[in-house]
């Protein structure tokens, strides 16, 4: 219980009273005016004072204590908040590790190396701050006058990187600062002729058109195939969009190859195909037992029976794929009259490519590619890699150039490079667009980009005595080698990622080492403006999609190399999740489709459950290469604030962030 207020000056009043009674004068009754008790209240000034001193003593370590006990509460607490936030970030790149086989070997080298790298950037941001601070950023310290061992050390390192370090660093930044100008060349030759095309409105025309009236016989027998494996979401759209083609059933088969392990996914298509061929649609259901070879292995099996001998065609569409009704009334006819073409590509459009960022970025990045390179050079060249869907072949073609191979993950490229060497051409229609799905999560698209971009490096080493062996002109054997393969698919992601990951956070430790401004800022930002040309409506993302497509760089040089070098598992595959996005047009086609068959309505309850079954549960991974580089070059923008240099610390800032953003998977769905 607390003492009461005014305790010490009542006992003092007390005891005043009965020590000294005598100096207390009361009333007098008889006196006219009263006389007041006259008291001295003047207390001895040294007890007070001590007393006053033993009391602040006493607070002042009351105080401190409470302070000790709320900062050591206060560390307790955010060491536990550590612990934990470490743990769960080890726990889930464990989990990913241990769950995934996506090159775990190679990832691991790889990321040993970037943090070999990283603990040399903080010890020389170290070295680096304590130098600013005793001032020899402004005046340089000497060996031979150097005062103490920190200074002799500082001074040495000074000439070490002026004489030995700087050099070598320059001399591999002039050699990728010219690569990059060669891209740069590429890329702007490859936007003229796009122009070019526009300008002249040059455009392949078949020469057959069909109508009404045509002849049952003019339309070729045409085999459709749907590859496929554990697709729960996709594998209803897809189906039923090929089975409603404006095509007569009787020159039309469709097969749907299956490769699906989970028997419930089995049993879903084996119910889907059942309920078109009661509808009349020649369909038939195929699974391999031995399901070697991925999706090669799947077309080349459902190629070697016996029935596809009688047809002419084959068009493919992965299972997210949904054609259009008169897909095969478009490229069909460009066949007529024309014995060498080989291939009729289209192009494909996306039902979501808006629904967030990372979509967004893919969709300028495709865009690009399918009105830009394969335009151009399906119109100058006549050749371009095959995108795997929604293309129809000549079954002749396949033959002549030995069909499917198993050999890498690009099996539609290798067919594609083979029919070329064989002197077939393509045709690229721009108009005819084929609805498909982009991947929505990061883990998907990451998975996505490092097959296709080992792949082409595992083809280039297998088919590059092919090419120099092969009768084809000396211009197509040097534009396969040296601009579709090197510049394209080689060059791009090593420049990438050396000059703007590995370069140029070096030259802000090697200062001697010079990176131009316009390599980091003015050259990237102007081949940025023409990439987005293609999706003009795209032009606010810019700056996102420069910064990402610089972050992308990691994956793409891990895989290049793995591919190039037959490094950890470059030859596996691994199927890009979908969550089965429906397109408008699709929905008006079931609902035409429906009111013709009101006894078998048509709807898509399997995807629409497997879409809200992947969305239950949400959780962030964690990429250790990408946060291991954001802390790299935002360690590399600190140093860059040393030597004031503008362009450098923003640019370094903005990268390092964005590496971390993807680092902690904030871009796309987190999609369980």
């Amino acid at each position: 219980m607390s003492r009461q207020q005014h305790y010490e000056f009542q006992e003092w009043w007390n005891k005043q009273r009965e020590n000294h009674n005598s100096d207390l004068l009361l009333f007098n009754e008889k006196s006219e005016t009263p006389n007041f008790v006259a008291v001295e209240v003047a207390s001895p000034a040294g007890n007070h004072a001590d007393r006053e001193r033993t009391r602040s003593a006493r607070q002042i370590k009351h105080v401190w204590l409470l302070k000790l006990i709320q900062i050591a509460s206060s560390l307790a607490y955010a060491t536990n908040g550590l612990v934990s936030v470490v743990k769960t970030a080890n726990r889930r790149i464990k989990s990913d590790s241990s769950s995934e086989r996506f090159s775990y070997r190679v990832e691991t080298r790889f990321y040993r190396v970037i943090k070999a790298f990283l603990v040399i950037v903080v010890l020389l941001l170290v070295f680096e701050l304590l130098a600013y601070f005793r001032g020899w950023h402004f005046s340089p310290p000497r060996v031979r006058r150097a005062a103490d061992l920190v200074e002799y050390v500082y001074a040495n390192w000074l000439e070490i990187r002026a004489n030995y370090l700087s050099p070598p660093l320059q001399s591999l930044t002039n050699v990728c600062i010219l690569l990059f100008l060669v891209q740069s060349v590429d890329r702007l030759l490859l936007v003229f002729g796009c122009f070019w095309i526009k300008f002249r409105r040059i455009k392949p025309v078949a020469q057959f058109e069909y109508s009404s009236s045509s002849d049952l016989e003019d339309y070729p027998m045409v085999l459709v195939q749907i590859p496929m494996c554990n697709e729960r979401e996709v594998y209803q759209q897809s189906i039923s969009a090929v089975c409603i083609q404006d095509w007569p059933r009787e020159r039309m088969l469709v097969q749907v190859l299956d490769d699906s392990d989970d028997t419930t996914v089995q049993a879903l298509i084996k119910a889907e195909v059942h309920k078109w061929q009661h509808r009349g649609v020649h369909i038939v259901y195929r699974h391999r037992l031995i399901r070697t070879g991925y999706k090669a292995g799947n077309l080349k099996s459902a190629m070697s029976c016996d029935y596809v001998k009688d047809y002419e065609f084959v068009a493919i569409f992965d299972a997210d794929f949904q054609p259009t009704p008169d897909f095969l009334k478009k490229t069909i006819p460009h066949f007529k009259g024309n014995d060498e073409l080989a291939l009729v590509q289209t192009r494909w459009s996306f039902v979501n490519k808006d629904e967030n960022l990372l979509t967004r970025l893919q969709n300028i990045n495709l865009t690009f590619h399918f009105e830009v390179e394969q335009q151009v050079n399906g119109v100058f060249i006549n050749f371009f890699g095959f995108n795997g869907t929604a293309g129809v072949w000549r079954i002749k073609a396949l033959e002549d150039c030995g069909g499917w191979l198993e050999r890498t993950t690009v099996e539609d490229m290798d067919i594609a490079v083979r029919a070329h060497l064989c002197g077939w051409k393509f045709i690229y229609l721009n108009d005819v667009k084929c609805m498909c799905e982009l991947p929505e999560s990061y883990a998907a698209y990451k998975k996505q980009q490092y097959r296709w971009h080992s792949g082409p490096m595992q083809l280039f080493r297998l088919c590059f005595m092919d090419i120099i062996r092969s009768k084809v002109s000396f211009m197509k054997k040097a534009n396969l080698i040296f601009l579709f393969f090197l510049l394209r698919k080689l060059i791009l992601p090593f420049y990438s990622f050396t000059l703007f990951c590995i370069i140029l956070p070096l030259t802000m430790f090697l200062p001697e080492a010079q990176l131009p401004a316009w390599v980091v800022c003015y050259i990237p930002g102007i081949m940025s403006v023409l990439c987005i040309l293609p999706a003009p409506r795209s032009f606010p993302f810019i700056v996102p999609y420069l910064l990402f497509e610089n972050t992308m760089s990691v994956t793409k040089f891990n895989a290049m190399i793995s591919g190039l070098f037959k490094l950890g598992s470059s030859y596996e595959w691994v199927v890009t999740k979908k969550l089965g996005r429906a397109s408008e047009s699709d929905l008006v086609t079931f609902a035409e489709s429906e009111e013709a068959h009101r006894e078998n309505t048509i709807h898509r309850s399997s995807s629409e459950s497997g879409l809200s079954e992947l969305r239950t549960k949400r959780k962030n991974r964690l990429y250790r290469k990408e946060l291991a580089l954001a802390f790299i070059l935002l360690t590399a923008s600190l140093r860059s604030l040393l030597s004031a240099q503008g362009i450098h610390f923003y640019f370094l800032m903005f990268q390092g962030v964005t590496f971390l953003v993807v680092g902690l998977d904030l871009i796309g769905e987190q999609v369980s």
